[in-house]
């Protein structure tokens, strides 16, 4: 299964968590979340700092 990065940045923009979509998506993991905004952020001109 397939979610568009603009779904995942909708989602996150209606104030669905972190927790709440990997629950809804299984096969996601945090790191798919994280790269949908680094690619957002990206798209935008800005970095994004990932720590560990």
């Amino acid at each position: 299964m397939r979610i568009r990065v603009a779904d995942v940045l909708d989602l996150l923009s209606a104030g669905a968590s972190f927790d709440e979509i990997l629950e809804d998506y299984p096969d996601l993991e945090k790191a798919d979340i994280l790269a949908a905004l680094a690619y957002a952020a990206k798209q935008a001109g800005h970095p994004v700092l990932l720590s560990a």
